[in-house]
């Protein structure tokens, strides 16, 4: 017993020592060094350029933090730009969580911040110590009739549409900014517009067009009639509307004074030959006729009722009709793009009651009996909140075309044109997250393997920026050494794999306009397109030239991607004049360009100083998901036995069947309000 209580004292001693030993921790809170004072500067590469910051500090407390330098895209950027700087004040530090849908922002102003920082001198430890990152609350129920997922336009037109019946309606959005995708979108809608027709005259190259359209016969392998016999009635109305008109106007010349044409089935025959693809297992798709049909009949009538809740539109007698890339006809209306329109989607929102919020993601559809009620959702703190519905919910999340490694592990397209790290158009909350959801409760899911690239992106960043490309018919494309290499009418994955074939991927884009203004942007520059007003910010993407010779070298000597022009200015003379000897046939021997315009009058320009002959350099990326969950043309959901998933609809990207291997340019933003509105319209009178 001595012996043991003798060890037991011996390992207390020894504890004791080692405790007296342990050096003691100072928690006094540390303070930066009070004689810091002044204003310092950090930069940072952000999405689109340099982000700076100027901070001010004053006796070692950080007291402003302003943003001085930014070519950030505004909306998509605002809050970030707001918020970030305003929590580093608050905290007292460079380190606080990103903001929703502007991660590339966030962090450059966080990396500006904390160059601001180390200029001054403050200490590092105690900035990263007062890192600021948000906490959960307690967690949220809501009740509603509709509960709407994904703040785009499909989405707002959802909502506002449900409103109008007189259901309440709580839209969510995750990322930080309302718009989504549709914000991202150039200003153009498909629509036939027949009374628009009439009032422009038909070219020469549209007749010749419908002329090919009526040699069509249902024997015609390329049709794929054997598979899709369905779309035999469509040809067969086509040829009818078609010869009707000639009929009608049987005194009248193309190219002179025949009216323009258009007509349902021609626009359903644009989808269907549009989007007839094969896959990489060599079987054949198509967009499924009721949806298609659904869409050309609805259009105009969509068009219209977005004019009717705000959106600045044109339609009927004396409209303006163009071409967008990959429309494959004059039907293009265009309408207030980007901010303008989501402010009036907004606005239209809160006239018809319809509650929103940003910064708060769907996760999980809630079903009881087979019928969808309500969805778990979380926001942005990590709060959970529980949304009840009465009539059950749209999904409207758009697709997947951010989640390159999901593109590419279903890919059926594409193949090594593809990769898991490709670039895209979309804005970064577009991951598929409605798609999966719908899966999970047994929603049946179309054509995932194909997605849509376009063509006409930045080569660096992906984004439809930094570059000039007008309308279809106007535009002339052509490699590093100058010269035509595809159709510049025709659809867009026809175009985005003619130029994946050329070196780094890399194309070109003539056009020609006005000197560019001090301010960056070029006056008055005529693309005759929707896009001619993209024209500021370009950061070396735009090269011109009074002459032929000026262009070449600037061209040749600004590589991008990794690929520089090797253009002679005898080449681009060659190409130029050839074009124009097209434009004024009005037939295209080397490509067969259905519709064709954009002459350039070589001698005019390099005549006069003040007029440049410009080049622009371009790259295919990812921009639309083609495949989504299974609708019905109620927008209702249908289960993997072909049942509708009571309680559910969808529109927009995240549905599949519309456009089947390939979208056409323009059908897009006619698709979300065409179906949005629709679905809102069942889900707001389904009680």
């Amino acid at each position: 017993m001595k012996k043991f209580l003798t060890l037991a004292l011996a390992v207390l001693m020894m504890i004791s020592m080692a405790a007296c030993s342990t050096p003691t921790v100072d928690e006094t809170p540390k303070t930066q060094d009070t004689s810091i004072s002044g204003t310092f500067t950090g930069s940072s590469a952000g999405m689109q350029g340099t982000v700076t910051v100027e901070m001010t500090v004053e006796a070692g407390q950080i007291t402003n933090v302003a943003v001085v330098e930014s070519k950030e895209s505004a909306h998509v950027t605002d809050v970030a730009i707001a918020r970030i700087p305003a929590q580093m004040v608050e905290y007292q530090t460079t380190e606080v969580d990103v903001v929703t849908g502007a991660t590339l922002t966030s962090n450059a102003l966080m990396r500006a911040a904390a160059a601001a920082a180390k200029e001054a001198g403050l200490d590092e430890t105690i900035l990263k110590a007062n890192a600021h990152h948000a906490v959960a609350g307690e967690a949220e129920t809501w009740e509603t009739d509709v509960l709407v997922v994904g703040g785009g336009g499909a989405g707002f037109s959802s909502a506002i549409a449900a409103a109008q019946q007189g259901a309440k309606v709580i839209l969510i959005e995750k990322s930080s900014f309302f718009g989504g995708n549709t914000y991202m979108a150039g200003g153009a809608f498909n629509a036939v517009d027949p009374e628009a027709q009439l009032t422009k005259v038909m070219t020469v190259a549209e007749k010749n067009t419908l002329d090919g359209y009526l040699a069509l016969t249902n024997e015609d392998e390329a049709l794929h009639f054997d598979l899709f016999p369905e779309w035999i009635p469509v040809l067969d109305g086509l040829k009818a509307d078609i010869t009707a008109h000639f009929d009608a106007y049987a005194g009248k010349t193309a190219g002179t004074d025949m009216p323009g044409f258009d007509s349902i089935n021609l626009h359903m025959w644009h989808i269907y030959t549009g989007g007839l693809r094969q896959m990489s297992d060599g079987r054949w798709i198509c967009s499924n006729i009721d949806l298609a049909r659904t869409l050309a009949e609805n259009a105009l009538d969509a068009y219209n009722w977005a004019g009717s809740i705000g959106v600045t539109t044109a339609s009927g007698a004396g409209a303006s009709l163009s071409t967008v890339l990959g429309a494959m006809w004059p039907r293009t209306h265009s309408y207030s793009a980007g901010a303008p329109l989501v402010d009036a989607m907004k606005a239209a929102a809160d006239k018809e009651g319809v509650t929103y919020y940003s910064e708060i993601a769907a996760k999980s559809l809630i079903v009881e009996n087979g019928v969808v009620v309500g969805a778990e959702c979380e926001k942005v703190d990590g709060t959970k909140v529980t949304v009840k519905t009465t009539n059950g919910v749209i999904l409207a999340s758009g697709g997947y075309c951010a989640n390159p490694a999901m593109v590419k592990e279903y890919d059926e397209y594409w193949g090594d044109d593809l990769t898991a790290h490709t670039l895209t158009t979309n804005v970064g909350t577009n991951k598929g997250d409605g798609i999966i959801m719908a899966q999970a409760i047994g929603a049946d899911v179309v054509d995932l393997g194909v997605t849509q690239m376009m063509p006409s992106s930045s080569p660096i960043k992906g984004t439809m920026t930094d570059g000039m490309w007008g309308a279809a018919e106007a535009q002339i494309w052509v490699d590093a050494y100058g010269n035509r290499f595809v159709n510049e009418y025709a659809e867009r994955d026809v175009l985005a794999k003619a130029s994946l074939e050329l070196e780094g991927g890399i194309f070109y884009i003539i056009c020609a306009g006005y000197m560019p203004q001090e301010d960056g942007t070029y006056a008055g520059l005529d693309t005759a397109g929707f896009f001619g007003s993209m024209l500021a910010n370009y950061d070396g993407h735009v090269w011109y030239g009074s002459t032929l010779a000026e262009l070449v070298e600037t061209a040749n000597n600004n590589p991008i991607g990794g690929v520089a022009g090797q253009f002679t200015e005898e080449a681009l003379r060659t190409t130029i004049e050839k074009y124009n000897s097209y434009v004024e046939a009005q037939h295209d021997p080397d490509f067969g360009k259905e519709v064709i315009s954009g002459a350039i009058d070589l001698e005019t320009f390099e005549e006069n100083e003040n007029l440049v002959i410009v080049i622009s350099p371009r790259k295919a990326s990812l921009h639309h998901s083609m495949g989504g969950v299974v609708i019905n043309t109620n927008c209702e959901v249908l289960d993997t036995n072909g049942n509708v998933i009571s309680g559910l609809w969808a529109a927009g990207e995240v549905t599949g069947g519309v456009h089947a291997g390939n979208r056409l340019g323009g059908n897009a933003v006619a698709d979300i309000f065409t179906f949005g509105k629709i679905a809102g319209q069942a889900a707001g009178s389904a009680k």
